[in-house]
């Protein structure tokens, strides 16, 4: 076999003259439709019409062009098959040997912010996917190049020996059928969207891949890194990494955990995390202040950590990360003054993020979570708490720093792996108690980390009560007051305790479990 005949039809058109132009030289006839054949022909490739093959015009605005017997028939047809062999010599119809194709561009069209309905709909590709298809399933006889990175090695293999090798084919024919179902997944989410139906009866979800890594959670298991088409430009699958090794696998989740939480703050703020839970969150006048809180927070445990900013980074911040190890530094920029001291540390890796949403700002997305054998998929946690809205079940209410810190510590705890406590003093944690089989456990931890930092301090819970302990165990700790959202059978209980030790309690009707 050799390939005789090229049917060529692009949207993206970056490389494509090259290519032609090198498979013309080499004796390969060209079949073009639309703009393709305008721009071969300009460029000097030799290169046939579509309507020449089919005997038809292209009509409905080009809706309606390689959609045609002449055209599938020769992606199609078995070559040692001797019926379809003897049914195309009947019909005078020729062998299409190789596809090169890629579709309108749908992905780009509904990024744009005024885009129409009618517009999204209009470049939704027909033709394309379906002569992608054809070629794939009859890769035995059929090349197809869906992806201009593939330009350059086919058209070696063809210079080389007349076609390419079957295991070429096969390799190609599944980025092509990864690229169709990527391309059909995403018109399906669009379409979810417009019509209210965002959890269909089936879930199509597509990725692209950003880079594999070296390993993942553990050295022994393999992992890559993927992002969402369209995916937000605060998210951190659009960081630009400015100085360091590759990110692992764990500094991808502790990241984007780290980046979720200072996304919490309005006012500068930093956040320092391990192991997916926030290790020390301050709030301050500047970036350093809010940093030198989150430091203290927790100086023990920073160490090794991923930091996030929602500021610049200046050069006095600067001169104080460097002094510990740590894995990552997320910002949304960094002063030429702050780059020069930190990337004078080798292992240090620097992220670039430019501006960030604030919660407010926020909206809803899906959460998808694999279980062996499926997933769970849910909304995202974009609630914020209003205020106006809190429920004061004690007999004093908390004083305006109280209500200030208690708000501070909401924030933070929402992020922190359940049972889940939080204390808060001075626009910083004191004290975070994660990931316990109980409440009071998980508030042992945060009190005993806090210290003498605890008195005084307030206290966020992610869930109610369901007993009155944990308050006993705050008040004896010197805390002042609580934020928690209500709900438990025995709220009297821990109200009742509350009022004795004279704390002030604030219900929010509103739970942040996190698993």
């Amino acid at each position: 076999m050799s390939i005789k005949r090229a049917l060529v039809s692009v949207s993206d058109k970056q490389g494509i003259v090259d290519f032609c132009r090198g498979l013309s030289a080499l004796g390969v006839e060209i079949i073009s439709t639309g703009g393709t054949s305008t721009l071969l022909a300009k460029e000097g490739v030799p290169v046939i019409g579509i309507s020449d093959v089919t005997g038809f015009p292209e009509i409905m605005d080009g809706r309606v062009k390689t959609l045609h017997p002449a055209v599938h028939s020769g992606l199609l047809a078995v070559r040692d098959n001797e019926e379809h062999t003897r049914q195309m010599q009947e019909l005078g119809l020729d062998y299409i040997d190789l596809v090169v194709v890629n579709l309108y561009p749908f992905a780009e069209t509904i990024a744009k912010p005024d885009v129409s309905y009618e517009e999204a709909i209009e470049n939704i590709d027909i033709g394309g996917p379906t002569m992608l298809r054809s070629a794939a399933k009859n890769h035995a006889f059929v090349s197809v190049v869906v992806d201009a990175a593939d330009y350059v090695s086919v058209l070696e293999e063809v210079r080389a020996g007349g076609d390419t090798t079957l295991e070429t084919r096969k390799r190609l024919a599944a980025k092509v059928f990864r690229h169709t179902a990527a391309y059909d997944a995403l018109i399906s989410d669009y379409l979810a969207n417009v019509t209210g139906e965002p959890l269909p009866e089936r879930y199509t979800v597509t990725y692209e891949k950003i880079q594999d890594l070296r390993y993942g959670e553990n050295p022994h298991q393999k992992a890559a890194f993927y992002r969402k088409p369209l995916a937000a430009q605060d998210s951190l699958t659009a960081a630009e990494q400015l100085h360091g090794k590759e990110l692992s696998y764990n500094n991808i989740n502790d990241a984007n955990a780290a980046l979720q939480i200072v996304k919490e703050f309005e006012e500068p703020a930093v956040v320092a995390v391990k192991h997916m839970n926030p290790c020390g969150v301050g709030v301050g006048a500047s970036v350093y202040e809010a940093y030198q809180k989150a430091y203290n927070a927790d100086p023990t445990s920073i160490f090794g950590g991923i930091v996030a900013a929602n500021r610049i980074i200046d050069a006095d911040t600067a001169n104080m990360l460097k002094d510990i190890f740590l894995e990552i530094v997320l910002a949304p920029g960094f002063t030429e003054e702050a780059l020069d001291i930190l990337t004078k540390k080798k292992n240090i890796r620097l992220l670039k993020l430019g501006n960030l949403s604030t919660a407010a700002a926020r909206k809803s997305s899906f959460v998808v979570t694999s279980i062996e054998g499926g997933m769970v998929v849910q909304e995202s946690d974009v609630h914020s708490v209003n205020p106006e809205e809190l429920q004061v079940v004690t007999n004093r209410k908390p004083t305006e720093e109280e209500l200030k810190q208690l708000l501070f510590g909401w924030k933070v705890v929402k992020h922190v792996k359940s049972n889940a406590i939080v204390l808060v003093a001075d626009d910083m944690t004191v004290g975070v108690g994660a990931g316990q089989m109980n409440r009071v456990g998980a508030a042992k931890i945060a009190i005993e980390q806090a210290g003498e930092k605890a008195k005084g301090s307030v206290l966020a819970s992610d869930a109610f009560f369901p007993m009155g302990d944990t308050l006993e165990m705050a008040a004896k700790a010197g805390i002042t007051a609580v934020i928690q959202p209500g709900g438990s059978i025995k709220d009297e209980e821990s109200i009742k305790v509350a009022n004795e030790y004279g704390i002030a309690m604030v219900f929010t009707g509103v739970r942040h479990f996190k698993h």
